[in-house]
């Protein structure tokens, strides 16, 4: 009977082992096969197209050089600047995109004056002057209007966004919960850049830095401002709630001041279109039949 049971068991360890021996054999099997059916180095290079395999690199090259020759203040700046913006792309992006936007405004005008369809003089130097500097500028223009888009929004939806804090903060909820809250609630800039402050608390980063990253990520001064109060009241010990009901008080009331300024630079603006577009049409219109009159009696005299 001794025996019996030994050979059971041994059978039954042997057929266990076989078992993962098989499974472990299956697993490389798979794995193997799937290597097979990756592609080699050589077939990746094939799949490149010629501007991968030229101009990507040579565009890359000549980025890395305009990095070592501007200043490095230079370049911080456009990383604020970018970051401000909402990262639109990367510092290298940006870059090559000034580098081919001044490539290309470089090189039309001097095309247009070499293949002689632009005469040679002092209005041709001064178009190339200009194609030159539009080249330079039109990618910072871009990235200035795109910072002040994404600004605007943000100073829109801030009101609204303050009162719901306050009426979290207020309804016993913790500033970070109540923060969690306007962000499911809220679309836009704010909400993407509160949740990206909430999780880089939740990774282990105090709020106090998360906040003031908060406040440079976006440079709005209200925010700026909303972020300061905050961090003061923490370390000072006072309410939260009564801090966030000051500053969305604050905010209403700049609110309407920047609406009472748009009200009065209406007029301003509306003379331009009135003398330039709608003036001279009302005078075709109303002294165009007084002068054909004019001209006929006139003609018949």
């Amino acid at each position: 009977m001794e025996y019996l049971a030994a050979v059971t068991a041994f059978a039954a360890v042997f057929l266990l082992l076989l078992s993962l021996q098989g499974g472990q054999n299956n697993d490389v099997r798979a794995r193997l096969e799937e290597l097979r059916q990756q592609p080699q180095p050589d077939q990746i290079e094939e799949r490149l197209t010629l501007s991968q395999r030229i101009f990507a690199p040579l565009a890359q090259s000549l980025v890395l050089q305009m990095k070592r020759l501007l200043p490095t203040k230079m370049l911080d700046g456009l990383q604020q600047k970018l970051i401000v913006a909402g990262e639109p792309m990367t510092l290298n992006g940006f870059l090559t995109f000034q580098l081919i936007t001044a490539s290309v405004f470089f090189l039309l005008p001097a095309l247009l004056i070499g293949s002689g369809a632009m005469p040679v003089g002092m209005m041709s130097l001064a178009f190339f002057a200009g194609f030159s500097l539009a080249g330079v500028g039109l990618p910072q223009y871009w990235l200035r209007s795109r910072i002040g888009q994404r600004q605007n929004r943000i100073i829109k939806s801030l009101p609204d966004s303050f009162d719901l804090i306050t009426t979290c903060a207020e309804a016993g909820l913790g500033l970070d919960a109540a923060l969690a809250r306007v962000a499911e609630k809220v679309e836009g800039p704010f909400a993407d850049e509160l949740r990206r402050m909430l999780r880089d608390i939740a990774l282990g980063k105090m709020r106090r830095e998360a906040l003031r990253e908060l406040g440079d990520r976006t440079g709005v001064p209200d925010l700026v401002s909303f972020v300061n109060a905050i961090i003061q009241a923490e370390s000072m010990g006072s309410s939260i709630g009564t801090v966030l009901r000051v500053q969305a008080d604050q905010l209403r009331v700049r609110r309407r001041q920047r609406a009472e300024e748009q009200a009065y630079k209406a007029p301003i603006k509306m003379l331009f279109p009135l003398v330039l577009c709608i003036f001279p049409t009302l005078f075709i219109v109303i002294l165009g039949p007084a002068v054909i009159t004019i001209m006929d009696g006139f003609g018949t005299g």
